[in-house]
């Protein structure tokens, strides 16, 4: 399965939980892509929901997603 990626763009009433400008994987939940969120793992190393529209989807490189997977596995 292909891992992704979501650039968080926002972070109002999340400002513990979710960093501007910050990449974060997305886990696959199509529940929660009915409700207009996402499930990332956010930092407190855990997985919630959060709005959909706090995150922009972005395309990495092979090698720079490689390197990102290496270091969370």
């Amino acid at each position: 399965m292909k891992r992704k990626f979501l650039l968080c763009v926002d972070n109002e009433g999340y400002e513990a939980s979710l960093e501007v400008r910050k990449l974060y994987e997305k886990l696959p939940d199509k529940e929660a892509e009915c409700h207009n969120q996402v499930r990332i793992i956010d930092e407190s190393g855990e997985d919630y929901l959060y709005p959909s529209k706090f995150f922009a989807p972005i395309g990495l490189p092979m090698q720079t997603r490689n390197r990102i997977v290496e270091k969370t596995a």
